[in-house]
């Protein structure tokens, strides 16, 4: 599996969405967070009439033979909460709880298909409870701040396995679900997120065979296509253009061989703005709005820090490119 193609576009499926413009934890649209690609804890699922999701379902068709090996990578955000008891008020400014996100990967051994024909294969996964208390300290080495870390236990599985769909053509089910036990029934969407698997994604690989395009499926397959179920993803192609040896199944909607244009700088977040007027609002902020961006979340200041020093030539590029050029067809009269 050629994971090294697919992390970028990987990357910035997890996080999508994590903080949006203006990257101010006191913006109203930065206090609701965690849209996409959510896997709250079973007994949370269930008392909200399963409308939120506990579980998600990838199917995909592999062209190949018995000895295809089947590669997967499932990846996730883990929640924890930030608190800070600082010696002043200016230097408090994420408020009390505020979610952080720690990357989580899970990487299944390698499996040939035949295997996974003959018996479906279990995985279970477990992160427990754990704590961190760390200081912050002024330039001088001054204590100022005392950070809290609390990350809450999360556990769950992945379920793996095949079936023969056609000549040479088979049907893989990767199944993830969170088993995350509860001690009382969690009401609060805030509480189930410290429990929950956020912008839940897998990356696929294959050996020895070839993924079928989803999108564009060979007119023979097509049929063999429609029977996939995917419940929460949406698995694309990813990788240089032809290439069928890695899938990505994403929680939001893509194109096969997704790609990031080269002219960006760096993530922002937020895949429905365009680079350059995101950067230019960014610019555009107050002194106390960049005071607060600085003293919240590190992803927040890092995209403030590197939008402030991009140099004019670097915001020339984000103003648009030319792909390609091709003929008009002449009109017939």
């Amino acid at each position: 599996m050629n994971l090294a193609r697919a992390d970028q576009i990987a990357k910035a499926v997890l996080y999508e969405g994590y903080m949006l413009y203006p990257y101010r934890p006191s913006s109203v649209k930065n206090r609701q967070r965690w849209n996409f690609g959510v896997l709250y804890p079973c007994a949370y699922s269930e008392a909200q009439g399963n409308e939120e999701p506990c579980s998600m379902q990838t199917e995909c068709l592999i062209s190949g033979n018995s000895s295809s090996v089947v590669e997967v990578a499932m990846r996730f955000l883990q929640l924890q909460t930030r608190s800070t008891h600082s010696s002043t008020e200016a230097d408090n400014a994420l408020p009390d709880g505020w979610q952080e996100a720690v990357e989580r990967e899970i990487n299944l051994p390698e499996y040939t298909v035949e295997m996974l024909c003959r018996e479906s294969l279990s995985h279970a996964f477990r992160f427990p409870y754990q704590t961190q208390v760390d200081s912050d300290h002024s330039a001088n080495g001054e204590r100022v701040a005392t950070i809290w870390h609390r990350q809450e236990a999360i556990e769950g599985r992945i379920d793996l396995s095949a079936q023969k769909v056609g000549e040479e053509v088979f049907k893989v089910c990767v199944h993830v679900r969170n088993l995350t036990p509860l001690e009382s029934a969690v009401a609060n969407r805030n509480a189930a997120l410290m429990h929950a698997l956020v912008s839940t994604h897998t990356v696929l690989g294959v050996k020895e065979g070839e993924f079928v395009s989803l999108l564009e499926p060979p007119v023979e397959l097509q049929n063999l296509v429609a029977q996939c179920q995917n419940v929460g993803a949406w698995p694309v192609l990813v990788g240089d253009p032809g290439q069928r040896d890695t899938l990505l199944a994403s929680p939001i909607i893509l194109y096969d061989y997704p790609q990031i244009a080269p002219e960006s700088a760096g993530d922002l977040f937020d895949g429905t703005e365009i680079d350059e007027i995101l950067s230019l609002r960014i610019l555009t902020l107050t002194d106390e709005e960049k005071r607060e961006i600085r003293q919240s979340d590190n992803r927040a200041r890092q995209i403030l820090d590197r939008t402030e020093a991009m140099p004019a030539e670097q915001f020339m590029k984000l103003h648009g490119a030319v792909r390609g050029l091709r003929p008009l067809k002449e009109e017939t009269p």
